[in-house]
């Protein structure tokens, strides 16, 4: 059965691969994995599951980085969430299958199992964070795997979400971040650099920003072998 894999951003897509693609754009993988760069948000999700499915995908995988809530987590832990709340509450489970025989193959690679959240936006802030972290039972966000979840359920359709933590909660993301992504969660290099040039105390956040996120997706790249063997019938 073939397996599709959504991810949200070129940089997540690296982990996977080196070849470049547009948003809204798929593509088969030498190990047969069909892969879509979705885009971030909800909607871009949508339209990149039910891409996937058209396209001849069984189950799919949203794949990925996700912002830590719970103080424990640090940046690069591994997320194999069960349950993924979306924002009216509802609970969504996960396949057992795919989730078993993905936790099976980890033999030495730690991982949490708890609840994953769905958010509308980047949740930025640790004050944000711990709010989330305290009003419920999920231990990590993201923007996707909701939404990606609920096509699966309405086709029938197996999923699964892998997502490692970039940002641990006790972590404020640079305000240069949010002031430079688009509404397509694309990151304008050219606003970046003149809200540097112009808030330059922001460049140590950034520093430890792109640590955090080449600890995530190195922990992607090290378990991306695996998912050719998540096949199920």
């Amino acid at each position: 059965m073939s397996i599709g894999i959504l991810v949200a951003l070129p940089e997540e897509l690296r982990s996977l691969s080196k070849t470049k693609m547009n948003q809204g754009e798929c593509m088969t993988l030498p190990n047969g994995l069909l892969v879509s760069l979705a885009g971030t948000g909800a909607n871009n999700a949508q339209k990149a599951s039910s891409q996937l499915i058209a396209l001849g995908a069984k189950q799919l995988i949203s794949w990925g980085c996700a912002g830590a809530l719970a103080p424990n987590l640090k940046a690069g832990d591994l997320i194999i969430p069960k349950l993924i709340q979306t924002q009216s509450n509802t609970l969504l489970k996960t396949d057992s299958l795919l989730h078993k025989n993905i936790t099976q193959a980890l033999t030495e690679q730690a991982y949490f199992e708890d609840t994953l959240l769905e958010s509308p936006c980047i949740v930025s802030s640790a004050t944000e964070k711990s709010v989330l972290f305290n009003k419920g039972s999920a231990i990590a966000v993201d923007m996707e795997s909701a939404a990606a979840a609920q096509v699966c359920q309405k086709e029938n359709i197996p999923f699964l979400a892998i997502r490692t933590i970039v940002d641990p909660a006790n972590f404020n993301l640079p305000t240069a971040i949010n002031h430079s992504i688009d509404s397509e969660g694309k990151l304008n290099l050219t606003k970046l650099i003149f809200y540097i040039l112009c808030h330059p105390k922001e460049i140590s956040g950034l520093i430890q920003l792109g640590q955090h996120f080449k600890a995530a997706n190195n922990k992607l790249k090290h378990i991306s072998p695996l998912l050719a063997q998540l096949t199920i019938s």
